[in-house]
């Protein structure tokens, strides 16, 4: 207490104070001989804004507030006061402590002039022992605030995993939002540059050969449904090959092309047919139409797979908020980390980070569970953050039989990064709920915790070790239910 609060001991019990005893909720039932048991209280005068009890304090006392209103807050380990409640005029507080020998769970600060009757900690128990009725009258008052602090509790823990529900679904919209508009966008400038090509061509006379071949070359386009997976070494060597190719061609943007036509499977000898029968500048637009066509149906694809995000999102939201389970699937894993390093290109291209993969032939993924993205995208996204301009991340798959059971076959990821690390003292709090290393305003703390609960929901276990320059994350997924 401060210097401005007063303590006024009284041997006996005025009448006033009797009278004021006599009509909080605690003792109202009990009758005038029973009520006269009480002694051994003082009587405590607080100013506004002086404090009555102190977080972490040993509990010595029990009080009953006659007068004015007290501040109920908890300190966060960070250091910051949060406001749970307040303590009207009339109720008794302080038991709970005393009962149960703990230190005080919250700071109690008068709101404004408060006037309470105060028990020692010896007086308690003398009532507690030798006034059978006061006792009753106690503990009936903490058995009501039990029951309301459990409803609130209940209540509390409802809005928490409603607010994570929110924060991670925002989070995880974000991303997939994001790569939609983006792919629109060059969508867009992909038409005007067809446009401009087909107005080039409708000037100039094909002949048939020459229709001949653009025809068989968007047919080769067009049965790409998907861009083919490579490892990052077999991609970098046929782009390099393809691009030299088409350098001696003399064709504009060889270099810029070169990875949207190796990812629909175009190789040199695929374009021969092109070199022969386009002579000059028309080679180039020929190939470009291509490359236009191409590039247009991978953003096509990359719009398709975003909207399909957004919709398995919302599903999995429907599925945690009714605790449904999905239906039984199939999924390679393979495609499933490739659509996320897609979905997350943008990122990785601003901070022009290298993507090394290995992907090694997986058996399918057999379950009913959901948010299979949601690991890669946190996993990733975290890696991201953490690697400086040019830096490295590595995506390796493979299976192998599991350790717990040689008869069971386990789907093994990979994820490394040289970025800056994981703080040696955060390390044992990285999954939990909430706790994040990054600045405020940029990290929920939600990602990780994320992770956790899908991976063990899939019945497989995640793992990780981390130094400066060194961040390994393994993840081992049944390849099948248990």
């Amino acid at each position: 207490m401060s210097e401005h609060s007063q303590a006024v001991q009284n041997a006996t019990i005025s009448e006033t104070l009797f009278a004021q005893l006599r009509a909080t909720p605690i003792f109202s039932s009990l009758k005038d001989e029973e009520l006269r048991c009480l002694h051994g209280l003082e009587e405590i005068y607080l100013e506004k804004g002086d404090v009555l009890v102190k977080q972490g304090e040993i509990a010595h006392y029990f009080w009953v507030l006659l007068e004015g209103e007290l501040t109920v807050s908890q300190t966060t380990p960070e250091g910051k006061e949060m406001v749970m409640i307040s303590i009207p005029s009339g109720n008794a507080f302080g038991e709970l402590p005393l009962l149960a020998n703990i230190p005080n769970a919250v700071n109690l600060t008068a709101e404004d002039h408060c006037h309470l009757v105060q028990f020692s900690e010896d007086s308690f128990w003398s009532l507690m022992t030798t006034c059978p009725d006061v006792r009753q009258a106690i503990l009936a008052n903490m058995a009501k605030r039990f029951q309301k602090m459990q409803s609130t509790t209940l209540q509390q823990e409802k809005m928490a995993s409603l607010g994570t529900l929110a924060a991670g679904l925002m989070h995880e919209l974000n991303n997939p939002g994001a790569a939609a508009r983006r792919a629109a966008s060059q969508l867009r400038s992909n038409l005007m540059r067809m446009h401009e090509l087909s107005a080039k061509f409708s000037k100039a006379e094909l002949n048939r050969e020459q229709k001949e071949c653009l025809h068989e070359l968007q047919e080769h386009t067009l049965s790409a449904k998907q861009p083919i997976v490579m490892n990052s070494l077999e991609q970098s060597d046929a782009e390099e090959k393809l691009a030299e190719w088409m350098e001696e061609s003399n064709i504009e943007n060889a270099w810029k092309m070169a990875p949207t036509l190796v990812s629909v499977g175009m190789k040199a000898e695929d374009l021969q047919c092109a070199r022969q029968e386009f002579p000059g500048t028309i080679l180039s637009d020929a190939l470009n139409w291509i490359e236009a066509m191409a590039s247009s149906m991978q953003l096509v694809g990359a719009i398709e797979e975003s909207i399909g995000r957004v919709t398995d999102l919302v599903m999995a939201v429907k599925s945690y908020a009714y605790e449904g389970k999905g239906l039984k699937q199939s999924v390679d894993v393979n495609n499933s980390i490739h659509a996320t390093l897609l979905i997350l290109g943008h990122k990785m291209r601003e901070k022009e980070i290298v993507v090394e993969k290995d992907f090694s032939p997986l058996p399918p993924l057999q379950s009913e569970c959901t948010g299979l993205n949601q690991i890669w995208t946190n996993l990733l996204d975290n890696s991201i953050d953490a690697v400086g301009q040019r830096g490295k991340i590595s995506v390796k798959t493979w299976a192998e039989p599991s350790p717990s059971n040689p008869e069971r076959t386990d789907i093994c990821i990979r994820l490394t990064d040289n970025g800056s690390g994981i703080p040696l003292e955060s390390q044992p709090h990285i999954f939990d709920t909430f706790f994040t290393t990054k600045p405020l305003g940029v990290g929920t703390g939600l990602g990780l915790g994320i992770v956790h609960r899908i991976v063990e929901q899939y019945g497989g276990t995640i793992h990780f070790t981390s130094e400066p320059g060194d961040t390994e994350f393994v993840v081992r997924l049944p390849s099948a239910p248990k």
